[in-house]
């Protein structure tokens, strides 16, 4: 009697494990999915990272990035990849076949932070506080009227190379972008 307890006490045990690590690696597996609940960082959003190619995006993505819009000198130079089936409103800046930018129009969509369309320029100064450069859009005469660029510089010189630019119109955030400079500071993405 004592070896059929063991030996059940084992396969308990053994199926006990093998339902843990399934149920691990279907968590691990939905993380991975870029949704509207990625947050945006200096370096990409959700799994996907600045400097990957678009392969590498959209095995991080668990989706298939399309290309929605192209410009510059060859196709292969500036274009810009949204994902197949969304969410809308992240698009990705590719140049040379790698990722350099991340451009946010989602109002679900967040910065670590919190930031997100919508805000007031005072709460973006107050989630970055002294981190915030606040310029004047370059097309003020234009709409959007009474815009600003604030840009937050990080501190940490490991990400010296990277910046966060927020849209704002009428002291509202329109839109935001992170990634890398120059790239980052390209007024008018790809064109």
């Amino acid at each position: 009697m004592g070896k059929l307890n063991s030996s059940t006490k084992f396969v308990t045990l053994l199926i006990g494990t093998i339902v843990i690590v399934a149920v691990w690696v279907t968590a691990v597996n939905a993380q991975v999915q870029l949704t509207e609940n990625s947050k945006l960082a200096l370096n990409g959003i959700g799994p996907i990272r600045v400097g990957m190619t678009v392969d590498e995006a959209s095995r991080a993505a668990g989706v298939r990035m399309v290309k929605t819009l192209s410009a510059g000198r060859t196709e292969e130079y500036c274009a810009y990849f949204d994902l197949e089936g969304g969410p809308k409103g992240i698009s990705f800046m590719v140049i040379n076949n790698r990722i350099p930018r991340v451009d946010i129009s989602n109002e679900r969509v967040t910065t670590i932070k919190g930031a997100k369309i919508g805000d007031t320029e005072e709460r973006i100064f107050s989630l970055y506080p002294g981190q915030i450069k606040a310029t004047r859009h370059p097309y003020q005469g234009l709409p959007p009227r009474n815009g600003k660029y604030l840009t937050f510089v990080p501190k940490d010189a490991a990400d010296k190379n990277y910046r966060i630019i927020f849209e704002t119109a009428n002291n509202r955030v329109m839109r935001f972008r992170s990634g890398k400079i120059p790239e980052v500071d390209y007024i008018e993405g790809c064109l």
